[in-house]
C-alpha cells in the first residue's frame, strides 16, 4: 500500500469510524431538523513548518468557518442564540508531536519585529483558540481563527487530512444540528529536495551569500518580519521592499521548481476538486506560472488579497463574486457563503477526498456522484428537493410565462430553466427579464 492510500484511509477512519460525536451521513437527502449547519475551512489547505528553530516562513494556524441555517418559508442565516462548538477529531494536543513544540518555546523571539506581541500559552494559537472551543459569531458566519492544528493525530500518525466535528447548541445546551469538515494542514513544504538535509541552514547560508544579509545571526527569525506577507496580517512588502510572496516564486521560477513541490509538497496536495485538478493541481491555470505570480505582485497585486476569480472561467454565470470579492468571502443565494454550498477553494465538491465529501452526503442522500449542496430541501422546508424533480420543475414552473406561477415570481420575473446557472441567478429582488 502506497503512502497516499495510506493517508486516504486513515482520512476515512477519523472521518467515518469514531464513535466521540460521530455524525453519520444522511439517508435519502431528506433533512427534517430545524437547522443545518454547513462547515469549512478558509482556504481548502494550510501549511506550516516541519520545526520552529530556523526559518519560519508559517505558524501552526488554521481557520473553521461555519453557517447556520434555520430552515423554513424562508430559510434564515441564524447566529444569535447558539452556540457552535468545534474540535479536532482524535487529534487534541500540538507541543510534544514531532517539533512543532519549538514554535511554543521560541515563538517570543520569532515574532520579536512585532510591537506588542505575546507568545501564546502551550497548544493556544496566535489568535487564543486551541484544538476545540466555541467558534466566534461573526457577520453572517461564525468562525475558529488560527487553530494550532498539526497533521499528526495523538496516536502519532502523520495525517495531512485533519477532520473537525462541529456541533450546534440552542440556548438550552440541546444540540440541534451538526456536522464535519476537512481541515487540511501539511508540513511538506519540500526545501529538502534541493537544499538537502540540512535545508533550512542552507536557504539562510544562500539568503547572506546573495543578499548580503546576516540571518544565520538572528536565528530563529520570521521570513515575514523583512518580507511583508499578508497571509501573515503584516501589511505592505516590509523593510525587503518585496513581498514575501514575490520573493520566494520570483526566487524559484528559474529553478526548476514547481508548485506542488511546496503547495504544500508531493503526498498532500493542494487542488483536489474532481473539476478542477489534474496530475499537477491545474495550479497555473488560475495561479499562473511561477513568474507570472511574482510579475504579478511586482506589477502591484497584493498577494492573498488579490485571488483568480471563479468568473475568469465561469462566463456567462451571473451572481457569482461581486468585484473585488473572493470567492472565500463572497456569499450569494439568501446570504449564504458560496462555499458553504461549494465547500473550500481546492476543495471544491465534488472532492478526490473521502472526507471532503461529507456535507451533501448528509444533507443530500446521494448514492452515486457527489454534487455540489443543491438540493432546495436542505434549507427549505417547503421545498422536498429530491434528486431528479428538477425535469418537472422547469416543465411546470419555468420560463417568463410558466405552467403554473409560483412563489419565486413574486421578485424574480423569470424562472429560468437554466439549471446550470442556478442559484446564482437568484438573487433577491432582481429582475432577471
Amino acid at each position: 500500500m502506497n503512502r497516499i492510500m495510506i493517508i486516504l484511509v486513515f482520512s476515512a477512519i477519523a472521518f467515518f469510524g469514531c464513535s466521540d460525536n460521530s455524525v453519520a451521513p444522511g439517508g435519502g437527502g431528506f433533512v427534517t431538523g430545524e437547522y443545518v449547519v454547513f462547515a469549512w475551512n478558509d482556504l481548502g489547505m494550510h501549511c506550516l513548518n516541519d520545526s520552529y528553530d530556523k526559518a519560519v516562513v508559517l505558524p501552526p494556524y488554521n481557520t473553521l468557518w461555519a453557517q447556520v441555517i434555520r430552515r423554513g418559508d424562508p430559510p434564515q442565516v441564524v447566529t444569535a442564540g447558539l452556540t457552535v462548538e468545534y474540535s479536532i477529531s482524535v487529534n487534541t494536543f500540538s507541543y510534544g508531536k514531532r517539533k512543532y513544540g519549538q514554535f511554543w518555546d521560541n515563538a517570543s523571539e520569532i515574532f520579536r519585529s512585532f510591537p506588542g506581541f505575546v507568545a501564546p500559552p502551550v497548544d493556544i494559537g496566535m489568535a487564543g483558540k486551541g484544538l476545540s472551543g466555541e467558534m466566534e459569531a461573526a457577520d453572517g458566519h461564525f468562525v475558529a481563527e488560527g487553530i494550532p492544528l498539526t497533521p499528526v493525530y495523538d496516536s502519532g500518525t502523520w495525517d495531512p487530512y485533519q477532520v473537525a466535528v462541529i456541533t450546534v447548541k440552542d440556548a438550552q445546551g440541546s444540540v440541534v444540528a451538526s456536522t464535519r469538515a476537512t481541515v487540511p494542514v501539511s508540513d511538506e513544504m519540500n526545501c529538502k529536495l534541493c537544499h538537502g538535509t540540512g535545508a533550512w541552514d542552507d536557504v539562510i547560508a544562500d539568503h547572506d551569500r546573495l543578499h548580503a544579509t546576516d540571518l544565520s545571526d538572528s536565528i530563529p527569525f520570521l521570513c515575514a518580519s523583512c518580507h511583508g506577507s499578508p497571509a501573515l496580517g503584516t501589511q505592505g512588502p516590509g523593510s525587503a521592499g518585496i513581498y514575501l510572496s514575490e520573493a520566494i516564486h520570483g526566487a524559484h521560477s528559474t529553478r526548476g521548481a514547481s508548485c506542488y513541490q511546496c503547495h504544500p509538497g508531493e503526498i498532500t496536495r493542494c487542488m483536489r476538486s474532481t473539476n478542477h485538478t489534474a496530475p499537477d493541481g491545474n495550479c497555473e491555470t488560475c495561479h499562473g506560472t511561477l513568474a507570472q505570480v511574482a510579475a504579478s505582485i511586482d506589477a502591484g497585486r497584493t498577494p492573498w488579497a488579490e485571488e483568480p476569480a471563479c468568473g475568469a472561467c465561469h462566463t456567462g454565470v451571473p451572481g457569482m463574486e461581486a468585484e473585488g470579492i473572493l470567492f472565500r468571502n463572497a456569499s450569494g443565494h439568501g446570504s449564504v457563503y458560496c462555499a458553504a454550498c461549494h465547500n473550500s477553494p481546492h476543495a471544491m465538491y465534488a472532492s478526490e477526498l473521502v472526507a471532503d465529501n461529507f456535507q451533501p452526503l448528509q444533507y443530500q442522500g446521494y448514492t452515486g456522484l457527489v454534487k455540489t449542496i443543491g438540493s432546495c430541501g436542505v434549507c427549505h422546508e417547503d421545498s422536498r428537493g429530491e434528486p431528479g424533480d428538477m425535469a418537472e420543475f422547469e416543465e411546470k414552473h419555468g420560463g417568463a410565462d410558466p405552467e403554473r406561477a409560483i412563489a419565486c415570481h413574486t421578485c424574480h420575473t423569470v424562472v429560468r430553466n437554466n439549471t446550470p446557472k442556478w442559484p446564482h441567478e437568484w438573487k433577491w429582488n432582481d429582475s432577471l427579464d
